[in-house]
């Protein structure tokens, strides 16, 4: 494992959390799964440049998703 796909792991799976947590509060779908996504992707992806386009999908997914 690279340190920079620790790295990014660490980042996008602390968004996520924020994203989850938002999400059980309010009784939102969409950062409810976003913010799952974004916690298990980085255990899966092993690619800096993959992981990088993932996370920045799922993050930007609540903001132009609305249900």
């Amino acid at each position: 494992m690279n340190t920079s796909v620790l790295i990014w792991g660490v980042i996008f799976s602390s968004i996520g959390f924020g994203f989850f947590v938002y999400g059980k509060k309010q009784k939102a779908v969409i950062p409810l799964l976003s913010g799952t996504g974004l916690m298990v992707c980085p255990y899966f992806i092993s690619n800096v440049y993959i992981l990088i386009l993932s996370g920045v999908i799922l993050t930007a997914l609540p903001y132009f998703v609305k249900i």
